[in-house]
């Protein structure tokens, strides 16, 4: 028992103090801290110094750091804002699915491979980690910027259309296509989204008042909150949608009912689990993969691939922004992070791809999560911090 416990307790130190003291480097060198903590879980895990290797603690805790991140971002977006955007964000998401799912499929099938294995990589690259682009956009302090409430608006929508597309193609790949099934979950995760995040605040404005006047024991409200969290959590994945978009629309729809210390209690719960989330991206990459025939050149197309398909779908998506604001959107589209890697394990499981593509495929979705940030720094370099109080 305390050999397990002196264990847990090296595997959390490993992860968190190379994630931060990396993090302050890489602030210092006036790059994106995010970029630092995901190279950390590359430095200390299989790939490099082996000290830590992904397992259940560490998935557990990088799950519930992304469900605090994205629960926290919520907080400070207001539902009415979030619809106001809605027609732009709908755009940016259905061209940045479109896109590179068309050009990723393209990609490997001029490559040679097979046809269930480029159906799989290019689902891969469809939908965007709204976790890597929420963290970004929230350390910058620009979650008050129109342009921020259009990517996280179009990437909750690219998570549900993702999810869709994954689930045709592994239908494809079983050769067990139900249309009808397959509307059924698209209508229900559509579903889920649109009347959480419309009548999801005026609920919670008219039930907490009520429900925390009845209830005294330790922090009521905060509580509350992580029973939302949890719920709405739980009701996405139900409803066919990452649990992480039920967490951010738990946030949204407590927006307007929740005081400042419920938002500092989460803060620093998040402050805690978001770099298990960030580093566990990097413990997933392995560098081995580079040395079988031919990965690194698919790596660099599909990479190449992946950057340039959202730059340019998500930005013409956004293209009444003008230049400058679509540059923006497609950067902050482009991150695939774990959102691939959950696709390419899929895939993996059902023998659709080859242990080398597999590999392919997880280094894409990091360095995504390291080139999609750094564009997204540049591109908003000069613009002022504007938090909301």
């Amino acid at each position: 028992m305390e050999s397990h416990s002196a264990s847990i307790a090296f595997e959390m130190l490993a992860v968190f103090g190379t994630a931060k003291l990396l993090a302050e480097l890489f602030e210092r060198l006036k790059l994106p801290g995010i970029v630092g903590e995901i190279l950390a879980g590359v430095l200390i895990g299989p790939s490099v110094l082996h000290w830590v290797a992904p397992n259940q603690t560490l998935t557990a805790l990088a799950d519930l750091g992304v469900m605090f991140l994205l629960f926290r971002v919520g907080l400070e977006v207001r539902p009415r804002e979030f619809m106001q955007v809605g027609r732009t964000a709908l755009l940016v998401a259905v061209l940045g699915v479109i896109a590179p799912f068309l050009l990723g499929w393209g990609a490997m099938w001029l490559w040679g491979e097979p046809r269930i294995a480029s159906l799989f990589v290019a689902a891969a690259l469809v939908a965007t980690s709204v976790g890597i682009t929420a963290q970004v956009l929230t350390a910058r302090g620009l979650l008050d910027h129109r342009v921020s409430r259009i990517i996280l608006a179009a990437a909750v929508i690219d998570d549900v259309l993702g999810f869709t597309v994954l689930a045709v193609v592994s239908s494809l790949a079983r050769e067990q296509v139900s249309i009808a099934e397959l509307a059924l979950s698209a209508a229900l995760a559509i579903g889920f989204t649109f009347v959480v995040a419309n009548w999801g605040s005026r609920t919670a404005n008219k039930m907490f008042p009520h429900v925390q006047r009845r209830l005294r024991t330790g922090e009521v409200q905060f509580n509350l909150a992580l029973m939302a969290l949890f719920g709405l959590a739980l009701l996405a994945s139900y409803a066919g949608v990452a649990a992480i978009i039920g967490a951010f629309l738990a946030g949204m729809a407590l927006s307007e009912s929740l005081d400042h210390r419920v938002r500092d209690l989460s803060l620093g719960v998040s402050e805690f689990l978001t770099p298990f989330f960030l580093a566990g991206i990097g413990l997933h990459l392995d560098l081995h993969v580079f040395t079988q025939a031919g990965a690194l050149g698919l790596t660099a197309l599909i990479l190449a691939v992946a950057v340039i398909s959202k730059l340019a779908g998500c930005g013409l998506g956004a293209i009444g922004l003008g230049k400058v604001d679509a540059l923006r959107v497609g950067a902050g589209m482009v991150p695939r992070g774990e959102v691939g890697m959950v696709v390419t394990q899929i895939g993996l499981g059902m023998n659709a791809i080859s242990p080398k593509i597999y590999g392919v495929v997880v280094a894409v979705a990091v360095l995504t999560t390291v080139v999609g940030p750094a564009i997204l720094n540049l591109t908003f370099r000069g613009v002022p911090r504007s938090v909301r109080s």
